[in-house]
């Protein structure tokens, strides 16, 4: 990987690190109804989903068909399943903190999950991120303009993430949590810059990663205490969607 490459990777890694840190400061995000920037966030993030994920998932059944000597359904099968694995674990999560937080109210406390739950949260939390920002380094597609197009959805993504994860435990997550979570997205890219995976296991890596980032899109967005916004949602889909069609007809 040359040089400028790397320059770019860990300029995008130290932003993520920056949502993660400052995320506590933008105030404006925790309006009534949901703030129009995480709606539209959430749209860049499911057309992200359905034009970058899902291609990407078919393109690594051919790796897995290739070093496995599998069937091309039955290897295609394989690569969806760790998709699912990485959506039920993550829904697993979820629920594990509704389940504490309403056993809380109902001992007559607050709101807040248990320490433990969020720690499970934050830990499985860190281990996504030190997977995106591992893949930095290593796409599928690594020319600049998908590069660009990779980091500003999951930039967007981490806005919204990050911003409820904080909701569920402020206190710990100002005081613990995001220097946990930008200390995941350093080693993740240092780690990236200095280990080369084999194509199949990047391949896992990847499926494991769209699995869990379409729990969160649909977790953030479609709850109806949420009050999302429609236009913002749409917004968001419609313009990412244009930005990656225009690259795809411009590059092929």
């Amino acid at each position: 990987m040359t040089t400028p490459t790397l320059l770019m990777t860990g300029a995008m890694a130290l932003a993520f690190c920056a949502v993660h840190i400052l995320v506590g400061r933008l105030r404006f995000l925790e309006s009534k109804p949901r703030s129009a920037w995480l709606s539209f966030a959430g749209g860049v993030s499911v057309a992200y989903v359905f034009l970058h994920i899902m291609p990407e998932l078919a393109a690594h059944g051919e790796v897995f068909t290739e070093a496995t000597g599998l069937e091309m359904a039955f290897a295609e099968s394989w690569v969806y399943t760790l998709s699912l694995a990485g959506l039920v674990l993550f829904y697993g999560l979820e629920r594990a903190i509704v389940v504490s937080r309403t056993a809380r109210m109902a001992g007559g406390g607050d709101d807040r999950p248990e320490q433990l739950v969020f720690w499970l949260h934050v830990g499985a939390s860190s281990v996504l991120i030190f997977i995106v920002s591992y893949l930095l380094n290593h796409r599928e597609d690594s020319s600049p303009i998908e590069l660009f197009l990779y980091f500003g959805a999951l930039l967007l993504h981490f806005v919204s993430y990050d911003f409820g994860t904080r909701e569920d435990h402020p206190d710990l997550y100002d005081r613990y949590g995001r220097w946990a979570l930008a200390a995941a997205t350093l080693i993740g890219w240092i780690t990236g810059t200095v280990v080369m995976l084999p194509e199949l296991a990047i391949g896992c890596l990847f499926a494991f990663v769209g699995g869990s980032i379409v729990l969160v899109i649909l977790k953030e967005e479609l709850p109806e205490e949420r009050e999302s916004r429609f236009v913002p949602f749409l917004v968001g889909t419609v313009l990412y969607a244009v930005l990656v069609l225009t690259e795809q007809s411009v590059m092929g």
